[in-house]
C-alpha cells in the first residue's frame, strides 16, 4: 500500500485471474483455454500484418470485425460492439449501462468479476441464490433494479438456461438492461443473440477465447439494439479510441471466416467433455451436467482443495474456488484426450492411495 493511493484505490477487491505457470510439462486444466489451437488461416491473416503498416493506428471502430460479426449472427453492424476481450465489454456496460443507484441482480455462484466491476463503478450487487441443484431461479429476477447479469451456460457450473427462461426474465423487465454473457455458448448452448430484435433490452456479450482459440489476442463483443451498442460506444471512446490492434482484428476476422475449423474444434471439446464426465462419474465424482468447455465435479469422500493440491504435486493443475457452496468442488478445463488421461491417471493413483 502507498501513500499516493487514493482512498478509491485502497478499497478495491481485485479480480485474480487463474494461474499462468511458467513451470514446463505441465497438464494445464485450470483457465479454461481451448487445447486445439486458433484456425491456420488466423495465424496467415496476423503473419500477413506483420510489415510496415504497424507504425500506423489501428482502425477505431473495427469496422471489418464488426461486420463479420454482424455477417455471422445474421444482425446489422450497427448492433455490434468489439472490445479488448469481453472484460473490457463488461467493463463498459457495468459503468454506462446499468443504472447506478440500484442493484444489479446477479446468480450468487457466477463470473466472479462481476462483483469486481460494481465495486470499481459504486454499484450494490445482489447476488440472488441458485437452487439446491445450481439452476438459476428465474422467478426471482424480477422487481425494481439497475440491471441484470448472468453467465449462460453459467460459470464455473457449466449449467444452460434455456431460451425460454431468458425470455421470462426479459419480459418481467422491460426497463433494465439484462446482459448474458456467452463466453461459452459455442460448447453446448443456444446463443440468446436470437432474441436481440424482439428485445430492445436485452445485451448479448461473447469472447473469441474459447470457443475460437484466441485468448492471447483479447478479443470480445457485443450484439444488441443499436441505442445500446451507441452508449457502449460513447464509453468506449471517453476511455480508448483504440482497444483493438491491428494483428487482432485481422485474426479475429479470419476466425469467422473458417466456420469448418471452428465447428470441428467445438465438436472435439464437446465429446471429449462427455467423454471426461463419464469418466469422472466412474470415479465416484458427482458432475455437474456441463455446456461448457470445462466440469465442475465433487467426490463425496475427498476434500477438494487436498485433491486439487494432490494433482498439482503430479503436475495436473485445476480450478479450486474457495468460495461457499462450490469449495468442495473442482473446475476441470476440458483438454485434449491426452491431457484428460494424464488428469484421470493421477487421480487414480490419489484415490486408490
Amino acid at each position: 500500500m502507498s501513500r499516493f493511493w487514493s482512498p478509491f484505490v485502497k478499497d478495491l477487491v481485485p479480480y485474480v485471474p487463474g494461474e499462468q505457470p511458467k513451470l514446463d510439462n505441465l497438464v494445464k486444466l485450470n483457465t479454461n483455454e481451448n487445447p486445439y489451437g486458433p484456425s491456420p488461416k488466423v495465424i496467415e491473416a496476423i503473419r500477413a500484418q506483420l510489415d510496415d503498416s504497424l507504425r500506423l493506428y489501428p482502425a477505431p471502430n473495427a469496422d471489418d470485425l464488426k461486420q463479420a460479426i454482424a455477417d455471422y449472427h445474421g444482425v446489422a453492424s450497427s448492433q455490434v460492439f468489439v472490445g479488448n476481450g469481453s472484460d473490457e465489454v463488461l467493463a463498459h456496460l457495468f459503468n454506462g449501462l446499468f443504472q447506478h443507484g440500484k442493484p444489479v441482480l446477479m446468480p450468487d455462484i457466477s463470473y466472479s468479476f462481476y462483483p469486481v466491476y460494481c465495486n470499481l463503478y459504486g454499484i450494490e450487487a445482489r447476488a440472488l441464490p441458485l437452487d439446491e441443484n445450481f439452476r438459476m431461479r428465474v422467478d426471482d429476477y424480477q422487481g425494481e433494479n439497475g440491471g441484470i447479469i448472468f453467465p449462460n451456460p453459467n460459470a464455473p457450473t457449466g449449467i444452460l438456461l434455456p431460451l425460454d427462461g431468458i425470455e421470462q426474465i426479459l419480459k418481467a423487465n422491460p426497463d433494465s438492461v439484462v446482459v448474458v454473457d456467452e463466453a461459452y455458448v459455442d460448447f453446448g448452448g443456444e446463443s440468446a443473440i436470437a432474441l436481440v430484435d424482439s428485445y430492445p433490452n436485452l445485451l448479448v456479450t461473447q469472447t473469441l477465447s474459447k470457443s475460437r482459440s484466441l485468448a492471447g489476442l483479447r478479443v470480445g463483443f457485443a450484439v444488441g439494439h443499436a441505442d445500446l451498442i451507441e452508449g457502449l460506444e460513447r464509453i468506449k471512446n471517453s476511455f480508448n479510441s483504440y482497444p483493438l490492434d491491428r494483428l487482432a482484428i485481422a485474426g479475429a476476422v479470419a476466425a469467422f471466416e473458417d466456420q469448418a475449423w471452428f465447428e470441428k474444434c467445438c465438436n472435439a471439446v464437446i465429446d471429449t467433455r462427455e467423454q471426461l464426465s463419464a469418466a469422472l462419474a466412474e470415479r465416484g465424482f458427482e458432475v455437474l451436467p456441463s455446456a461448457a468447455n470445462f466440469v465442475l465435479a465433487r467426490h463425496p469422500e475427498r476434500d477438494a482443495g487436498e485433491l486439487a493440491a494432490s494433482l498439482r504435486e503430479r503436475r495436473v493443475i485445476v480450478r479450486h474456488f474457495r468460495q461457499p457452496r462450490i469449495e468442495q468442488h473442482l473446475r476441470i478445463t476440458v483438454g485434449t484426450p491426452q491431457q484428460n488421461q494424464a488428469l484421470l491417471d493421477a487421480l487414480d493413483a490419489l484415490l486408490q492411495g
